[in-house]
């Protein structure tokens, strides 16, 4: 078992703080969520992903310093109990039903105690699962791409469109080139180095004619599908990445992506599938 089951001390804003305070907090923490809190008591989480939704349907147009976080804020937050000795397992089966990225991990009198995410999980899973599953077993083949020839405002539109967090990047004879993330046009914003008060953080105004090849580096990282789903698991916690395109070996072309939401429902599945080996063991 990893020692390392959840993130304690977790980053923590109060409810009145703003989509400004969050963003900040993310960036310079290398972070993607945020848990409210009130005093103690954990009372809701803000993520990349919500900031991003709320910030596409919002119609009053304030900026990013003139919104607080209670507006956005996911309030019904899953939780489970520090100290439970299947506590990762619980973990993978909370997310793969409520489809979350994190639980909130919680002391005896309900204060904070810390986080567990899809990284945590993820990392457990290529520490203690070696060998277990194929990459096959659990990708997914539906992709969500975009050229490398498109506008950013394109590839963003999709994004949100599609309410994912990745895009698989092609050339137009559909070879891997990359991938482009809503973290990707966060860290190439210039909106932190003025005042805020602009809703333009994920873009800036001189970025209108750049393409996603501006932003997408060199290095492709990729996975074919016969490979050990613990090796994708450590290329993604060594190189802090959500996911990796799937590929076939003859000509790069995308055959899917794996994400640590993968990982996660393999690492929901390895007890069950251990237990149900060992009592049907005469059969085999």
């Amino acid at each position: 078992m990893s020692d390392k089951m959840f993130s304690s001390p977790v980053f923590t804003l109060q409810a009145q703080q703003t989509i400004k305070d969050a963003l900040v907090m993310m960036q310079t923490n290398f972070i993607k969520r945020i848990i409210i809190v009130n005093e103690k008591k954990p009372i809701g989480i803000v993520t990349e992903r919500d900031i991003n939704k709320f910030l596409e349907n919002d119609k009053t147009r304030r900026a990013l310093n003139e919104i607080p976080l209670r507006e956005i804020m996911k309030r019904n937050l899953i939780t489970i109990t520090k100290g439970q000795t299947d506590h990762l397992e619980q973990c993978a089966t909370r997310m793969i039903t409520f489809k979350i990225g994190s639980i909130v991990v919680v002391d005896d009198d309900g204060n904070l105690a810390g986080i567990t995410t899809q990284t945590d999980i993820t990392r457990a899973f290529y520490d203690q699962y070696p060998g277990k599953y194929k990459v096959k077993d659990y990708m997914t083949v539906k992709a969500i791409t975009c050229r490398d020839s498109d506008s950013l405002y394109f590839a963003l539109e999709l994004i949100n469109k599609n309410e994912v967090s990745r895009l698989i990047v092609t050339d137009n004879m559909g070879r891997i080139k990359g991938v482009v993330t809503t973290n990707t046009f966060l860290t190439h914003s210039d909106y932190f180095k003025k005042s805020g008060k602009t809703r333009a953080y994920l873009l800036a105004e001189q970025q209108n004619n750049h393409v996603v090849s501006d932003l997408i580096g060199k290095e492709i990282l990729t996975v074919e599908p016969d490979d050990d789903l613990a090796t994708a698991a450590r290329i993604m916690i060594e190189n802090k990445i959500s996911g990796i395109p799937v590929t076939n070996v003859q000509d790069v072309k995308i055959m899917g992506v794996v994400s640590k939401f993968d990982v996660v429902r393999a690492y929901g599945n390895v007890v069950p599938h251990a237990k149900l080996l060992e009592k049907y063991k005469t059969f085999r």
